[in-house]
């Protein structure tokens, strides 16, 4: 899909591997050691088994074979041993890798721009957290170090054979051919089909994701149907991938399985012919055919964790992929900010799959100016608003605050420049403490007692058992909506930005809790830019400036008053919205409810025009445009 994260090429998974295993280099030299010498120690049996039946025929006594089969026992012992350190520094080593993938993974997931994710869809990012990487730890903690240990053996083994005679060796070599083969034949396969397989995991993940968490718009919009195709669809996608590396596993495990026993029966054919000529000892041949018999473990190993490091493979690439995406652009060498206004000059932008939403805007907000942005549904209010706070950067023209470009600014800085508040929220796992320490690490209890006091979440927050360390989330203390919000509003205050840009910040809290948050805020905030996405008009009422955009484009710009005088597009919806018009959609404002766009399902807080103080709401019911009353819900109202 567009915006999808980018996954790693083979190369660069190379790399990758060779950079982890230099970070622990130490310890994989040890593991290779150990395996080095525990298969070492296995050779020894086959051979000591292949002298005691050349010393039975030569007619040595009882005594000669229990001084060699002691031997094969002590030496079967040590292998056990070592194998066993083997595997144990193996598992450390892979267990330290594994951290340090995943301490990497959420170093690259955290430095992705906002813009970035949202293209790509949480669902990708997340299968790419969970599921990948948990192969990968897999892989590093189990497949690894076996793979090592039966490598070794491996070589180990064939190089034994070699040594009791070349000709033998060859005929073994050669009768693995058809393993090399088959297992060509996969890997060119495989890794393209569990990319695909990985991929539509994702879609998968997405598309269910979207639907469980729309579910009350799917609901009302009637869209079961519709999603339920796509689910559909993308399961479809999904059995069809995983049908395909089904396939190619069915055709190479047979295949493999078959031909572990040609070099044996090779070796047994060409060693009896020598032997029947005298030209090789019995217990060479016997020695030669066990080893081969011998190979067929670490190798039936090997050739199984091929196939799980072809899927571990793919799943690397989609988490080594990150380092490839867009990241947060550093503050390093940008100069600093040379004061708080915030200039937007000639910009224009388009999303991926859309036509052009901003057409030239140009605007310039002041330090400490109360800034409302008006206009119907889909005239690029929102889109401006992410524009103002850096989360996606303009197709051309610039934004800039104190001259410099916003999306030019670290998570960091820009934090301190401009925060976007909007009626999205999320409450992390972890305590109340750790929801509020992200935006400011160094705040003191007192502080963040303060923060929540500003938005008016003191009073629950003290009521809870263990106070600011009391566990949020599943297994925890349960958040509703309007706390989480009120705690994404504490967050704000700790970050103590120059510039707040709202959009329907309060939304979700019930009308008491918004007017004290309204109220607490425009104490908390005043001397500061503020930047309302007005939905409600009593907003614009209050502003120092009014914005009106229609279309993409900026079409009125000045006060309240003056813009009422000058009889366009604002003036008639202001009328509209006090029932001096018959029908609001004669502005060209109606929302498909028929309400006036900027209002939202609200009427204005008061009839008479202001809201009383900041952040208050006026009385309990007002009169919409069309006559009806309705009771006033929470409104968004810059201090």
């Amino acid at each position: 899909m567009s915006g999808q994260l980018p996954v790693a090429a083979e190369a660069d998974v190379r790399r990758a591997s060779v950079r982890l295993i230099r970070a622990d280099g130490r310890a994989f030299a040890v593991v290779l050691a150990l395996n080095a010498l525990a298969a070492g120690a296995g050779l020894v049996g086959p051979w000591l088994l292949g002298r005691i039946i050349d010393e039975v025929r030569g007619g040595a006594g009882v005594g000669v074979v229990d001084r060699l089969a002691l031997v094969i026992l002590g030496c079967a012992l040590t292998q056990v041993l070592l194998a066993r350190a083997a595997r144990y520094v193996g598992h450390r080593f892979g267990e330290r890798t594994l951290a340090r993938v995943r301490e990497e993974f959420v170093d690259r997931a955290l430095a992705l721009p906002a813009s970035v994710v949202e293209r790509a869809g949480t669902g990708d990012l997340t299968a790419r957290g969970t599921a990948d990487v948990a192969m990968v730890g897999t892989t590093l903690r189990d497949a690894l170090p076996e793979l090592l240990i039966c490598s070794v053996q491996s070589l180990f083994i064939l190089g034994a054979v070699f040594a009791l005679d070349p000709l033998l060796g060859a005929c073994g070599v050669l009768g693995l051919t058809g393993i090399w083969f088959a297992t060509r034949w996969y890997l060119r396969r495989a890794r393209t089909a569990y990319l695909a397989e990985g991929a539509a995991t994702s879609e998968v993940a997405e598309i269910l994701g979207a639907t469980a968490s729309g579910a009350r718009t799917v609901e009302a919009f009637g869209l079961q149907r519709r999603r339920t195709d796509a689910s559909r669809d993308a399961i479809e996608t999904l059995r069809r991938t995983r049908m395909r590396t089904l396939f190619l596993r069915n055709v190479f495990f047979p295949l493999v399985e078959i031909s572990y026993a040609v070099p044996v029966v090779a070796v047994l054919l060409a060693g009896g012919a020598l032997h029947a000529r005298g030209a090789m000892s019995l217990g060479a041949v016997v020695a030669a055919a066990l080893y081969l018999m011998q190979l067929v473990d670490p190798l039936d190993t090997i050739l199984n964790r091929v196939e799980q490091l072809q899927s571990s493979s793919a799943s690397f690439a989609r988490v080594e992929g990150l380092a490839q995406a867009p990241r947060a652009t550093s503050s390093a060498g940008s100069p600093a900010p040379v004061d708080d206004r915030i200039d937007v000059t000639e910009v224009r932008y388009s999303y991926d799959r859309g036509g052009e939403v901003l057409r030239g805007v140009d605007l310039t907000v002041r330090p400490g100016e109360r800034l409302a942005v008006v206009g119907p549904s889909g005239a690029g209010k929102t889109t401006l608003s992410r524009l103002l706070a850096g989360v996606d950067a303009p197709s051309s023209g610039s934004v800039t605050v104190g001259r410099v470009p916003i999306v030019g600014l670290d998570p960091e800085q820009l934090r301190r420049q401009v925060v976007l508040v909007t009626q999205e929220h999320h409450v992390f796992l972890g305590t109340v403490r750790d929801n509020l320490l992200i935006a400011e690490p160094a705040a003191t209890d007192a502080e963040l007692w303060a923060a929540l006091a500003a938005v008016g979440a003191d009073d629950w927050a003290g009521e809870l058992p263990d106070g600011l360390d009391t566990e949020l989330g599943p297994g925890g203390h349960p958040t509703d909506g309007s706390r989480a919000q009120q705690l994404a509003l504490a967050r704000v205050v700790l970050a103590d930005p120059h510039t707040l840009i709202l959009d329907e910040a309060t939304a979700l809290l019930d009308p008491t809790t918004a007017r004290h948050t309204e109220r607490a805020l425009a104490a908390v905030l005043e001397g500061r830019t503020v930047i309302a996405i007005a939905h409600r008009l009593h907003t614009a009422h209050d502003a120092d400036r009014v914005a009106v955009m229609e279309d993409g484009r900026l079409t009125e710009l000045g006060t309240h008053d003056d813009l009422v005088a000058a009889g366009g597009a604002y003036a008639a919806l202001w009328h509209s919205w006090h029932g001096e018009r018959k029908s609001p959609s004669a502005t060209g404002y109606a929302d498909s409810d028929g309400t006036a766009g900027l209002a939202g399902p609200a009427g204005p807080a008061s009839s008479n025009g202001p809201a009383g103080p900041a952040g208050s709401t006026g009385p309990a019911s007002s009169t919409g445009p069309a006559g009806r009353t309705r009771p006033a819900e929470p409104q968004v109202s810059g201090p």
